[in-house]
């Protein structure tokens, strides 16, 4: 392509000397005289430069033009294929966003059966504890009621052998005393 610039430019510099100088030499007489011969060099020049960039484009044009066309083609199929994957990723965009609310309402009823599930589990978690805490009460006041019962039967021991106690002291005297006393060394004989 540069060269076919190249000679275009030299062809037409050369064209336009060659009248700039041929305008200066002649004359009007002269003018008339030469003009059947400057005729031929002129369709001899015009040849020349025809053939000239016939040659030119005929040896470059068509690689040119070949390589230009498959870069085309390249390009489209290319384009093709980008325009068939964003139809593509368009289709499964839609697609998805046409199942969203689907999906969104699934994961809601997901969730709120996860907050029942969550709630159902804390209740039993809190009534088990309950129990265990009525148990252990239940236990603790158990126990605590055969402590008292165990403390009162202690307590209605030592009272009764105190009352006991005094009702000997208050009968006893030291002539039954001597008497208990008597029949308990015969008893160890």
């Amino acid at each position: 392509m540069k060269r076919l610039i190249l000679a275009l430019a030299l062809t037409a510099g050369l064209c336009f000397a060659q009248e700039h100088g041929e305008e200066k030499k002649e004359t009007h007489e002269a003018a008339a005289e030469e003009e059947g011969g400057l005729e031929i060099w002129k369709w001899v020049n015009f040849l020349i430069l025809a053939g000239g960039l016939g040659y030119l484009i005929g040896k470059n044009a068509g690689p040119f033009f070949a390589s230009r066309s498959a870069s085309i083609r390249k390009d489209l199929e290319a384009s093709l294929r980008q325009r068939q994957e964003a139809e593509a990723r368009a289709a499964e965009v839609d697609r998805r966003l046409a199942t969203l609310d689907r999906e969104i309402a699934a994961l809601r009823s997901e969730g709120e059966d996860e907050f029942k599930r969550a709630a159902a589990r804390i209740t039993k978690q809190i009534e088990e504890d309950v129990a265990k805490v009525r148990a252990h009460a239940a236990q603790e006041i158990d126990t605590a009621g055969k402590a008292a019962h165990a403390e009162l039967k202690r307590y209605s021991a030592e009272l009764a052998v105190d009352l006991a106690e005094q009702k000997v002291r208050a009968r006893m005297t030291p002539a039954a005393q001597q008497g208990l006393v008597e029949n308990f060394i015969s008893d160890l004989k």
